[in-house]
């Protein structure tokens, strides 16, 4: 059952994303972002309230960074999504897994041993496989002088390899995943509106902005069917079933905004996925509690 789980949160997750691409016709990338938070929140808060939960946390600071990390993310990945083919993005965000595994081998070596060093060898090698996808897809992009933005979404994922570290320590320390939910979309809200303080707010125009609710309900419900995945026993076919989201992403792209990707774009998505897979792979093998990445 947890493999539908994952399917379903790839799903919401991917639709979230045809919302996002729809909306930034209409409004900058910190207003959707900001939308996306304060709708998150409401629905967060209005959970922990149902569970019991409280939001008062002993961990403030850590939820600070983390919160910091997650936004960074999220606005590097809207805009990616409103400048490049909504397979691309999505993939480059994706990449995030092996981002987490590089951060793992970097930090083995630097306090390790020589020997354990070693042992990360096949680890490194997929992380190195997922670089060269990234420059295959990143290819098109460049070629359609779209560089700022391909390197945009790059940063969206290796900054979400960050946030998901550091939702594995909120979770070492016993936080509950729903407060954790809650800080990260309460931040997305703080930060959005400060930004949106600076750059200005567009002007709404009906009925092109009800794509607002959508985004952050459809969050929600993928973070929510996420989370159930793993709380019903996170396997490595439910880890790596969120590839799931780069194939609904590509059908949305092609039937709804017609994206066209070259041969060598495909074959870069291919790698950065089996490179993620096989990093998740020896990632559990050696190494215990890997967060569930979450967006």
């Amino acid at each position: 059952m947890q493999a539908l789980w994952m399917v379903l949160a790839s799903l919401f997750f991917s639709s979230m994303s045809v919302c996002v691409k729809f909306a930034a016709n209409h409004f900058n990338t910190f207003e959707l972002v900001c939308y996306r938070g304060a709708i998150g929140t409401l629905i967060m808060a209005w959970v922990c309230q149902r569970q019991g939960i409280s939001l008062k946390t002993p961990v403030a600071k850590m939820h600070i960074y983390r919160s910091f990390v997650g936004v960074t993310s999220l606005a590097a990945w809207f805009y990616a999504i409103a400048q490049l083919p909504l397979a691309t993005a999505m993939t480059l965000n994706y990449m995030s897994g092996v981002w987490v595994a590089a951060f793992l081998v970097g930090s083995t070596i630097w306090v390790g041993s020589f020997q354990n060093a070693t042992r990360q060898i096949p680890v490194a090698l997929t992380v190195l496989t997922g670089f060269a996808g990234v420059v295959m897809t990143l290819r098109p992009t460049f070629e359609q002088n779209q560089m700022a933005a391909g390197l945009i979404g790059v940063a969206s994922g290796m900054i979400a390899a960050m946030a998901y570290l550091q939702v594995a320590a909120l979770g070492k320390v016993g936080e509950p995943v729903e407060r954790t939910v809650f800080y990260f979309s309460l931040g997305a809200a703080i930060a959005g509106a400060i930004c949106m303080g600076v750059v200005g707010v567009s002007d709404w125009v009906w009925p092109q902005a009800l794509w607002l609710l959508p985004i952050g309900i459809l969050a929600a419900l993928g973070q929510w069917c996420m989370t159930r995945a793993y709380l019903d026993g996170a396997t490595m076919v439910v880890a790596n079933l969120q590839y799931a989201g780069i194939v609904f992403s590509a059908l949305f792209g092609l039937f709804l905004f017609g994206d066209l990707i070259p041969l060598i774009g495909w074959a870069g998505m291919c790698l950065i996925v089996l490179s993620g897979i096989a990093a998740t792979a020896l990632r559990d093998r050696s190494l215990k509690n890997i967060p569930a990445e979450e967006h």
